[in-house]
């Protein structure tokens, strides 16, 4: 287990830490005898886990420590992230429940589609709409757990979250065009392999039953 890794599961641990500390109104904390405000905890453990979010990764390429446990983690980590932190602002009536759903949907829908691609041998990586959308998510959750208590944060904040729609939708339509481009042009050329292998195990199906009439013929005329 190194590093990297570690960070990843850190992640994970603070999602929820991030729900308990937006949705329970009877959590708190106090800084030096100072109350913090619930929602200015939540933002605080959701920018540690966005700030693990880049460390992990650059750590993981510049260590050379890329995993296949990272690998997995590491997307799951971010989604489970983003979904608590979409959901718990639905619960307390920041985000529109329409919203969320979308944003979350899509993250699945790619989840979905980049794991049917890696089953057909072809990598679906980052594009750059993906990753400026993850840039638009992190900024547009904090601008809304800040305006949980700052009203004239409110539309700023709302329209930063349509944004993240607007990358999110965008970038989940380039990734179905990459998945339908390179798994349909893998697709179509393993069936042609088939089809061709079919062919070849046919043709010495053929050549063999051939040969064993034509030794049975020989045989015959030998005995006559």
């Amino acid at each position: 287990m190194n590093l990297p890794n570690l960070l990843t599961i850190l992640r994970i641990f603070f999602v929820p830490l991030l729900v308990v500390a937006l949705v329970q109104d009877d959590f708190g904390l106090r800084v030096m005898d100072w109350p913090v405000a619930n929602e200015y905890l939540a933002l605080a453990i959701f920018l540690a886990a966005a700030f693990t979010d880049l460390l992990d990764g650059y750590l993981a390429r510049r260590w050379k420590q890329v995993t296949t446990v990272g690998t997995l983690l590491d997307p799951i980590a971010d989604k489970m992230l983003i979904s608590a932190a979409l959901i718990s602002l639905v619960q307390v009536r920041a985000v529109p429940g329409w919203m969320a759903i979308l944003i979350i949907g899509r993250e699945f829908a790619v989840t979905g589609l980049r794991g049917i691609a890696a089953a057909e041998g072809y990598t679906i990586k980052a594009s750059d709409l993906g990753k400026t959308k993850m840039v638009f998510q992190v900024i547009a959750i904090s601008l809304m757990l800040v305006s949980i208590r700052n009203r004239e944060w409110a539309q700023w904040a709302m329209w930063w979250m349509y944004g993240v729609v607007v990358f999110g939708v965008a970038s989940a339509i380039q990734y179905f065009f990459k998945f339908w481009n390179g798994v349909d042009e893998r697709t179509k050329l393993r069936r042609r392999r088939e089809l061709l292998a079919l062919e070849k195990r046919e043709k010495r199906r053929q050549r063999a039953a051939y040969a064993g009439v034509g030794s049975s013929t020989v045989a015959e005329r030998v005995r006559e």
